[in-house]
């Protein structure tokens, strides 16, 4: 029987092998790789070689046995938050301010006031055994709330809408709520490991703050050293801020997911050939490690637990929850900023993508104890549905527009738009 190193390698060659394959077969079917590479976990897990082969199924990692597998797939998970951070254009963010602001928080606050009522309804069963029904509501909230920033990217570069308005309003949104999400995210884990105590919370607070404002203060240095580096010292240097914000944070009593978005934000001030440079970081990361933390998540997810008619029943009402609120929060925001109806509709669908980043939170959530294993596989189930969601939903909020267009109907631009930038020009892709 294989114990220690040799068994950390051959879990690892067997998970990233089954995550990859899985993965790109996802791809081919035109679905994100993540379903293939969340369905290779699933396939090693509890809910099919489990109960096929038990006795083969006893030498993968099991969630919280502290496996060396299981430190590689912590490490992609702040590897793969550091970099979503530092994708983020403060220059842009600014420049489109005013329809951000409104289209973010529309897209942001309705999943999150639903999400958040909804944890007072779900049965106390499915709450964590570290979770209150206030940490566990707030928590829920959070959950419904994120966006994932690599799916849609990738969503969008594969319909050919990464230039349009839509796709640049869609991703700048979409970071800026993820932002505000990792900040909630550590103020509602806080409450979890501290009790809803006001100094504990106040002292949080304090502590993001104090950790995004040295965030930006180090900005300007930052670029001027990844800008000028070769190849492997700014791949190392970005990997070190974001592991070391990972550090301050759970220091600081923070999620360490946290730290590693400040850490990125760090990084992400690279410039010219220092961006292409994390560029490969990014991709040896998604390459590598992302399958490996995705198909280990897979491990915790028991599908024999939606057989229960209340857990089916949950999952069902948070997924209703969880799209209708993106899908209505996006719209308003954007109707609101004078967006044509159906180019608000599309930036809805693509914001309704929650990817790798809600597999993140429910990650959180689990090892905090806010969760049960089966709240958390309806969460990762939520994660996968609404990926899947975005491509066709996108698909035909263009072709409704396109044929809007063939008969005669014409949307002017809004009053709220006059100040933004033209993202249609080649500069703006």
């Amino acid at each position: 029987m294989l114990t220690g190193v040799p068994l950390f390698l051959l879990q690892l060659v067997v998970i990233l092998a089954l995550a990859v394959l899985l993965g790109r077969l996802a791809v081919r079917f035109g679905q994100p790789a993540i379903v293939g590479e969340l369905t290779a976990g699933v396939l090693l897990g509890p809910s099919v070689l489990g109960q096929l082969a038990p006795g083969w199924a006893s030498w993968l990692p099991k969630p919280g046995s502290g496996a060396l597998i299981d430190a590689v797939a912590q490490l992609g998970i702040l590897l793969v938050v550091g970099l979503a951070a530092a994708e983020l254009d403060l220059g842009r963010l600014r420049a489109q301010a005013g329809t951000l602001v409104r289209i973010s928080a529309w897209a942001m606050l309705l999943p999150l006031a639903l999400g958040a009522a909804a944890g007072y309804v779900v049965p106390a069963a499915l709450m964590g055994p570290e979770g209150d029904r206030l940490t566990f509501a707030a928590y829920l909230g959070v959950a419904l709330c994120v966006t994932a920033i690599p799916v849609i990217s990738r969503t969008l570069n594969d319909l050919g809408l990464i230039g349009h308005r839509v796709g640049q309003l869609t991703l700048a949104s979409g970071a800026c709520q993820d932002a505000v999400a990792w900040i909630l995210l550590a103020v509602v884990g806080a409450a979890a490991t501290s009790g809803v105590d006001p100094g504990a919370l106040g002292m949080t607070v304090v502590w993001l703050a104090a950790m995004f404002l040295v965030a930006l203060l180090l900005r300007p240095l930052a670029g001027r050293v990844l800008s000028t580096a070769e190849q492997a010292p700014t791949m190392t240097t970005s990997a070190i801020l974001i592991i070391a914000g990972a550090l301050a944070a759970h220091l600081a009593g923070l999620e360490p997911a946290v730290g590693a978005f400040a850490g990125g934000l760090v990084a992400g001030a690279a410039r010219g050939e220092g961006m292409k440079h994390l560029e490969t970081l990014r991709t040896a990361v998604i390459a590598v490690l992302a399958p490996v933390f995705l198909a280990f998540a897979g491990l915790h997810l028991d599908l024999a637990a939606l057989g229960d008619p209340v857990v089916a029943l949950a999952a069902a009402g948070l997924l209703v929850l969880a799209v209708g609120g993106k899908l209505a929060g996006g719209y308003i925001g954007a109707r609101t900023s004078g967006i044509p109806r159906w180019e608000s509709f599309a930036i809805g669908a693509g914001l309704n993508s929650r990817g790798l980043i809600e597999i993140i939170v429910a990650t959180v959530g689990l090892r905090l104890g806010i969760l049960t294993p089966a709240t958390y596989s309806i969460i990762v189930l939520i994660a996968v549905a609404t990926s899947l969601m975005a491509p066709p939903l996108l698909r035909a909020a263009f072709a409704r527009q396109t044929f809007d267009e063939r008969n005669g109907v014409r949307h002017g631009r809004g009053e709220s738009e006059r100040d933004q930038p033209d993202l249609h020009r080649p500069g703006h892709r």
